[in-house]
């Protein structure tokens, strides 16, 4: 392996973030999965889609907005 392929190898690994799923999210804010799921869907909490059409979210995200939320259960 060469040089390039190391170094290509080893920004996709930095790359990956953690994501969770609409249950681990919901156990964070202490909500239901289907509450978590129509957040996304109206876009207050930003998500991506799995080809099977399931929600992930990034785990720094969700992390941020539970901080910024002061105890408040509905994001935004």
């Amino acid at each position: 392996m060469n040089g390039n392929s190391r170094e290509t190898t080893r920004r996709r690994s930095e790359e990956q973030e953690e994501l969770l799923t609409s249950a681990e999210v919901a156990a964070l804010f202490g909500v239901d999965r289907r509450t978590v799921v129509l957040w996304a869907k109206r876009g207050r909490l930003p998500a991506l889609r799995t080809p099977g059409g399931q929600h992930r979210f990034r785990a720094d995200q969700i992390d941020r907005l539970l901080k910024s939320s002061n105890g408040e259960v509905t994001p935004e």
